[in-house]
C-alpha cells in the first residue's frame, strides 16, 4: 500500500506579545508569487513520490528541504558565473504543486497543469522532487511549448526500464518515465542524452532497451573514459540551438556528497564534478530545469539538499546567462 500525504511549504513561525505571523520559507529568500507574470523563471517544488520504494520513500519531502538548505547559497560563484541569476531572471517561488504523493494518476494530472501554467507565462519552470516520474507530467507540459524539445538527463540511471503489467504503478513510476515518454513522443529521443548510468539494477537489458527507445545513452564508464570535457563538445554540438529540457538526478552524484537520494549508487561524481558538468551547458537553450530525488529522511546533515539547492542555482545561471 502506498503512502499518501499531501505536502505544502515549510513554515517559520514569527512569535510577538501581540500576533503570531506565519512566513513560508522560500528558495534563497526570494519572493512569493502565485503568479511568475514579468520574471522570466518561476521555482515551483513538486513534493511527489510514488510511495513503492522498497526501502527509501521520502522524496516527497525534497522541495521544503532544499529551500531550507537554499539558505546556505549565495547567488554569485565565480569562476563559473560571476552575476546574480536570482536578479536578472525576476526569480519567484511559486510555492509547491497540491499533489497527494502516491496518487499517480491524479498528480500526474496536477503537476502537468501546475507547469503548464509557467510555461503559458513565458516563464522556464525551475522544479524540484520529488521523486524521478515528476519529470514525465513536465515533459508533457513542455512538449505542448516545445514540438522539437530535447532532452539531456543527467542520472545513474536511464529511467527509461522495459515493463510489463497493466496496472498504474507497472506503467508509470520512477523506472519507466522516459520509456513512456517516448512512446508519447514527447521528446525527440534521437537527439536526447541520458548522461551518468551506472551501478546495479533489477533487471537485464537496460541500456539495449534505452537505446532501442532510440536516445543517445553516455554511461558513467564512458563518461570516465571520454572526460566531461569530450561529452560537453559533443551536446553542444548537437543540441546547439534547440529547446532543451534538463533533468538532474540528485543520484548522479556518489553517496560521499549526496547520501540523501532515494537510490543511492557508488561511482559517480562529486560535488565539483557534478557542477562543471552543467556549468558546461552553458550556451545551450534551456528551457526547463528539473531537480529530482532528494530524499531528505535519509540524508546527514541537510547535505544533499543543500547540494541540490546549488544545483539549481547552476541551472538558473544557465537560464540567466547575460552572454547569450
Amino acid at each position: 500500500m502506498s503512502e499518501k500525504t499531501e505536502t505544502q511549504p515549510k513554515e517559520i513561525h514569527i512569535m510577538s506579545e501581540t500576533s503570531s505571523r506565519v512566513i513560508p520559507m522560500s528558495y534563497m529568500g526570494i519572493p512569493f508569487s502565485q503568479d511568475p507574470t514579468g520574471s522570466r523563471a518561476a521555482i515551483l517544488g513538486i513534493p511527489f513520490d510514488c510511495g513503492t520504494h522498497p526501502t527509501r520513500i521520502g522524496a516527497r519531502q525534497g522541495p521544503d528541504a532544499i529551500r531550507t538548505q537554499s539558505s546556505l547559497v549565495r547567488p554569485y560563484y565565480p569562476p563559473d558565473f560571476d552575476f546574480n541569476p536570482l536578479e536578472l531572471l525576476n526569480l519567484v517561488d511559486c510555492g509547491n504543486v497540491a499533489c497527494v504523493a502516491g496518487e499517480v494518476e491524479s498528480a500526474m494530472t496536477t503537476i502537468e497543469s501546475a507547469v503548464s501554467e509557467i510555461c503559458q507565462a513565458g516563464v522556464v519552470p525551475v522544479t524540484m522532487g520529488g521523486d524521478g516520474l515528476i519529470s514525465l507530467p513536465q515533459l508533457r507540459a513542455l512538449s505542448k511549448v516545445y514540438t522539437d524539445l530535447a532532452l539531456i538527463h543527467i542520472d545513474a540511471h536511464t529511467d527509461t526500464y522495459p515493463s510489463s503489467g497493466t496496472r498504474t504503478n507497472d506503467l508509470y513510476n520512477t523506472a519507466t518515465t522516459f520509456t513512456r515518454a517516448a512512446e508519447e513522443r514527447l521528446i525527440d529521443t534521437g537527439s536526447s542524452f541520458h548522461i551518468g548510468a551506472r551501478g546495479t539494477v533489477m533487471v537485464p537489458g537496460v541500456f539495449d532497451h534505452t537505446r532501442k527507445q532510440g536516445y543517445q545513452l553516455i554511461d558513467g564508464e564512458s563518461l570516465t573514459s571520454r572526460g566531461i570535457t569530450d561529452v560537453l563538445a559533443e551536446l553542444h554540438d548537437r543540441l546547439a540551438g534547440r529547446p532543451v529540457y534538463l533533468c538532474f538526478d540528485m543520484d548522479f552524484f556518489d553517496p560521499s556528497c549526496a547520501p540523501g537520494v532515494c537510490t543511492p549508487t557508488f561511482g559517480g561524481a562529486s560535488a565539483r564534478e557534478g557542477l562543471s558538468l552543467i556549468s558546461g551547458l552553458r550556451g545551450l537553450n534551456i528551457v526547463a530545469v528539473d531537480v529530482n530525488t532528494v530524499s531528505p529522511p535519509h540524508d546527514v546533515g541537510g547535505m544533499t539538499a543543500f547540494l541540490a539547492a546549488t544545483v539549481m542555482l547552476y541551472g538558473l545561471a544557465l537560464i540567466a546567462d547575460p552572454k547569450k
